[in-house]
């Protein structure tokens, strides 16, 4: 049985909640705390929701903004549907339906 795990990034509503509206006031903040980003950077992180995250920026955005890393980042897990095997299936009403290996036969005139 699979599970699917996703999450949201809040970062843009945690941010409005501290009225902070505009990406460039967070890159100074961040560089404060050791954390070196680009403007582009910062926005992409905003902005967008990242794939991977250096826990070091995580840890530095809830100090900024005085929030638990729950309130940036909520995940979610549903369960999956057991993964059967095409084996483990009913053979289907066609018969066998695998491949069969092509013959070339040449015209002889």
């Amino acid at each position: 049985m699979t599970r699917t795990v996703s999450y949201r990034w809040h970062l843009r509503q945690v941010m409005a909640q501290k009225n902070m509206f505009a990406t460039t006031e967070l890159g100074p903040l961040l560089a404060a705390r050791g954390i070196v980003l680009s403007r582009e950077q910062v926005y992409r992180l905003v902005t967008g929701t990242p794939e991977r995250l250096n826990l070091a920026t995580f840890a530095a955005l809830c100090d900024i903004l005085a929030v638990t890393p729950a309130d940036l980042l909520e995940i979610s897990a549903e369960p999956g549907r057991a993964v059967q095997s095409a084996r483990a299936t009913a053979p289907s009403p066609g018969g066998d339906l695998r491949p069969r290996r092509a013959r070339i036969v040449r015209n002889q005139a």
